[in-house]
């Protein structure tokens, strides 16, 4: 079995190292990284999930609405109907989703 050289094992000794500082500086540099942040972050993630299922749900009525449509005035109408709910969801949602990140990214730097 080779002699491994004083020089390869000093050299493998300081790469070890600095990776152990690298990782000690990145764990420390982000201390808000607790449960504080993981709720935060389950928050923004339900609130999609929640947004999606909803929307789903929105999506199967509506095309039931349309199967049922008996000329096209009413088919308009519920076109209509349909776009005009969708942009007022989809403007609450943003501002929604805009609260719960400003609270998971911006509110944990304001203890630093």
């Amino acid at each position: 079995m080779p002699q491994t050289s004083k020089a390869s094992e000093e050299a493998t000794q300081a790469v070890h190292e600095t990776v152990a500082k690298l990782q000690q500086m990145g764990f420390a540099a982000m201390p808000w990284m607790g449960t504080e942040y993981a709720e935060r972050m389950a928050d923004l993630g339900s609130e999609v999930l929640d947004f999606l299922a909803e929307r789903v749900h929105e999506d199967v009525q509506f095309q039931h609405k349309l199967l049922h449509c008996r000329d096209m005035t009413e088919l308009h109408r519920l076109q209509a109907e349909f776009i005009q709910r969708m942009i007022n969801r989809y403007t609450e949602e943003t501002g929604k989703m805009v609260e719960l990140s400003s609270r998971a990214w911006l509110m944990p730097f304001q203890k630093l």
